[in-house]
């Protein structure tokens, strides 16, 4: 039951349609999406908007290049950004379009409001502009070539040099009342390291006034004040997330009155700078609430380390991987991969490998095996939980499951995507191993084993069925298919089943076609990851000079190697280089660790890992903390990488 006196307003930033989206695109706004529905799942009245910010001159361009009109051109990239977030199932509330006529007219307004406050002013600009990312650089930031040429740090396109007659917003007066603004709201721009950023870079150096209109620019909207000047590209796009609401328009504000102020906005992190520094000054202006959280995330790089980019060319599209292998895989690998507010990596081979471990293996074949059994000991049929049976592993298994409220609560209230997963993940993992250490096939060889091999069977699919309520957060059609199997239909809410016993006995569950297919890596992607013999031949024979000296086995077998789990990763006061763990060694054993890798990790990208832990090592101190023993790493003369498990094992698995 919906309670409407909780709000949640979420949007992501309106993307630029001057080319046809990306997967960068899709982390974004999937990311937003995921937030929706967790919101609304839990009772809240969500508005979630979206849209395309459809003006400017890279976009006339492109137009004249392709033959056609501006409008002409962006309807039809419009059109396919519609399909796609259609394709991925984005249930966003409103999708805006700053050609739109309510838009427009609502922009003039909020203008005409800033000239009227004496917050704009005429005057000129001289510089070096890009057209691609419609913004201009000084001489200190551009990237100078041996051409003698100066090219975008962003894009890397050829920069134009440009004088023209501009209007001003005076944002220079705001920069004190901003920087304290942040000291006494800490909690409005995330990640941390986005404060410091805009911090240093821009309002600690000083702020500089910002042109917001271009002369003669015919694909914008008209300055209501200057026939010849068009309002420029961030009042037009930032105000977007009023506009949508109806605002400044008195008997069209009642989204606004309801909704503002915005509980978050999902932006990319090389757009903070817009959202963090200019639009709070502009509602500041405008007399205004600020939103309330500006949370700026990481791009989505290909593991040679470049960013994703429409300008650079070199994007994957997502709907040649929702052909091939699914909306719900896709949806899986950006929230899984990636540490929301960090950078990450796709890769073909590591979309596949999650695939094939993490949705086929754990996920898919779980329910595969349990299905399989209890078609085969009790006809499809699901039978009674027997309490009497329980022992240590059942009463481990419940209590895991029964923490995921909390859990996974926890973690998407902080936008912590990945270990909502992760904590879903360890369930269904602690789930296969329950089934593989009970193991069914020999209970069934014994009758007076049978309600031990039943409630093994009850617990399984309860546990299952929770799992899959939690994953429609996620999830879009895995969940439904599970679902009807259960013969329980789509409608199937995460209150009604995350509560233990809430999956009846007696009723008939199919087993049906495989959740998740496994693919092939090397041949999805055509590389090989065997060598060969004729490789072989060219492998040198090892060159002593380069190695320490022989040790005997019993030397090695001193060691005690470990794996496991990073649960707090925090940096060293007064230690620029040191970093502090606390590790998760298997059977309710933790250590702490000190490390020098601060210089080539973030805390927070640290936690939930599985690392390789020297257990044996003696106690040192660093800095007052005592140190227990040694991460293992490797390092290649630049950079240091830590030693990880290639599957994911528990905390305290030895090392051999």
């Amino acid at each position: 039951m919906q309670m409407t006196d909780k709000k949640f307003y979420i949007t992501t930033p309106i993307y630029y349609p001057s080319d046809y989206l990306h997967i960068g695109h899709c982390y974004c706004t999937i990311a937003a999406d995921t937030m929706a529905r967790y919101k609304k799942i839990m009772g809240y009245d969500v508005y979630f908007l979206t849209g395309t910010d459809e003006h400017g001159e890279k976009i006339a361009r492109k137009a004249e290049s392709a033959g056609t009109d501006p409008k002409s051109y962006v309807d039809n990239i419009v059109n396919a950004v519609k399909e796609l977030w259609s394709r991925l199932s984005i249930d966003y509330s409103h999708y805006i379009r700053t050609t739109d006529d309510y838009h427009e007219r609502r922009i003039q307004k909020i203008f005409k409001i800033l000239y009227d406050k004496g917050y704009i002013y005429k005057g000129s600009y001289k510089g070096l502009y890009c057209v691609s990312d419609e913004a201009f650089f000084t001489e200190s930031q551009v990237i100078k070539k041996d051409d003698g040429k100066c090219y975008c740090p962003d894009c890397e396109k050829e920069l134009e040099y440009k004088e023209e007659e501009c209007y001003y917003l005076k944002l220079s007066e705001y920069g004190q009342w901003l920087i304290d603004y942040y000291k006494e709201h800490p909690e409005f721009l995330e990640p941390k390291e986005r404060q410091n950023e805009m911090l240093k870079n821009f309002l600690l150096p000083g702020l500089e006034d910002l042109a917001v209109s271009r002369k003669g620019l015919k694909w914008g909207i008209p300055c209501p004040i200057d026939s010849e000047h068009s309002i420029y590209v961030w009042i037009d796009a930032l105000s977007n997330y009023i506009t949508a609401l109806g605002y400044p328009e008195e008997g069209q504000d009642d989204l606004y009155k309801k909704y503002w102020p915005c509980n978050v906005h999902f932006v990319g992190k090389e757009i903070v700078r817009f959202h963090a520094v200019i639009w709070p000054i502009m509602l500041k202006m405008l007399d205004i609430p600020l939103p309330k959280k500006v949370f700026g995330h990481g791009w989505v790089l290909f593991d040679d380390g470049k960013k994703m980019s429409k300008s650079r060319g070199n994007v994957i599209d997502p709907n040649t991987l929702i052909d091939k292998y699914g909306v719900d895989a896709l949806r899986y690998f950006l929230m899984r991969e990636i540490n929301f507010g960090s950078d990450g990596y796709y890769s073909q081979e590591l979309f596949l490998k999650r695939i094939n471990s993490d949705l086929a293996n754990d996920y898919g074949n779980l329910w595969h095996r349990i299905t399989a059994m209890l078609g085969k000991y009790f006809n499809g049929v699901l039978p009674d939980e027997a309490e009497n049976v329980y022992g240590d592993r059942e009463k481990e298994l419940k209590k895991m499951v029964l923490t995921l409220d909390a859990n996974v609560e926890s973690a998407l209230d902080s936008f912590k995507f990945q270990d909502a997963l992760i904590y879903i993940w360890e369930v269904i993992r602690m789930t296969n191993k329950y089934v593989e250490e009970s193991a069914p096939w020999n209970l069934a060889k014994d009758e007076a084993k049978k309600e031990h091999l039943a409630n093994v069977m009850y617990i399984s699919f309860q546990v299952y069925y929770i799992v899959t309520a939690y994953l429609q957060i996620f999830f879009i059609d895995t969940p439904k298919k599970v679902f009807n199997r259960l013969g329980l239909g789509d409608n199937v809410t995460l209150e009604s089943a995350k509560q233990w016993g809430s999956l009846k006995s007696g009723i008939k569950i199919e087993k049906g076609e495989p959740l998740f297919n496994r693919y092939d890596i090397e041949k999805e992607i055509g590389v090989s990851t065997v060598s060969s013999d004729e490789n072989k031949k060219h492998i040198n024979p090892p060159k002593e000079s380069r190695h320490k000296a022989n040790i005997e086995k019993e030397d090695f077998e001193k060691l005690e190697l470990l794996t496991a789990k990073i649960l707090v990763a925090e940096k060293v006061e007064n230690a620029d280089k040191l970093l502090k763990f606390v590790l998760d060694i298997g059977e309710g054993e933790q250590r702490v660790v000190v490390s020098s890798i601060a210089e080539y990790y973030k805390p927070e990208d640290m936690i939930g890992k599985t690392v390789l832990y020297l257990a044996n090592l003696k106690p040192k101190k660093f800095r007052g903390i005592k140190s227990y023993g040694m991460l293992l790493l490797a390092d290649n003369g630049e950079t240091l990488s830590l030693m990880t498990s290639e599957k994911n094992f528990d905390a305290g698995c030895s090392v051999n």
